[in-house]
């Protein structure tokens, strides 16, 4: 079972963070710290996992049990300036969770259109989704980067046709709005132009006899 799934960058900066068991956020930064500083010192030709008795590098230190002690691994990725590790269960296997952060990868760059490091911060939501369609509760629930990327797309569909109909709406009230507030300009331009006939102004009234 998957535990845990953190990027974050050369700078130990998180770009993505998620848990499928409950930490209080203080852990949670603790853990991403701990990680960071175990995974960025190691060099580029050793293999991509840590067992999790050799997290704390022979320390005594409380960081054995950060995410569950020995029967943990840490398998992670590093692609440009960022780094994608799941913390995983003994029940998992080592290769198929690198395969699973290349799908995922790849799925992103899809998405993206060449993924970068903005992207993960600018569309967060995006992100989460899309790694939804790969893992929920922690279990895998698809590997196929087709059909990921057809439910993404389908979405992507989806969010748009909704947009447009709230569009429509928008911009009716909108017309209404600007018609009616150039009603009253319209009703004085209009009785300016009206032709009306003008009155004499020489009329001469008869005299008319006093009472007294």
């Amino acid at each position: 079972m998957i535990k845990a799934i953190v990027v974050f960058n050369n700078h130990g900066k998180p770009r993505l963070i998620k848990f499928f068991q409950h930490y209080n956020e203080d852990m949670q930064q603790q853990i991403v710290r701990e990680t960071f500083h175990l995974v960025s010192k190691r060099d580029e030709n050793v293999c991509n996992f840590l067992e999790g008795g050799r997290w704390a590098s022979g320390k005594n230190s409380d960081s054995e049990n950060l995410i569950g002690g020995s029967d943990y691994k840490i398998i992670y990725r590093h692609y440009a300036t960022l780094y994608f590790v799941f913390c995983v269960d003994s029940s998992e296997s080592e290769l198929g969770i690198l395969d699973l952060i290349q799908v995922f990868v790849e799925t992103l760059d899809k998405a993206f259109e060449n993924v970068c490091e903005l992207d993960l911060i600018f569309h967060v939501d995006k992100v989460h989704y899309i790694l939804q369609e790969l893992v929920m509760g922690g279990m895998v629930l698809e590997t196929n980067m087709t059909e990921i990327v057809t439910r993404i797309e389908e979405q992507s569909k989806l969010e748009k046709s909704e947009a447009g109909l709230t569009a429509v709406p928008e911009r009716a009230a909108s017309a209404v709005k600007a018609g009616l507030a150039g009603a009253p300009a319209r009703v004085v331009s209009a009785a300016k132009n009206l032709d009306l006939p003008k009155l004499p102004s020489n009329i001469q009234l008869p005299n008319l006899p006093s009472f007294r």
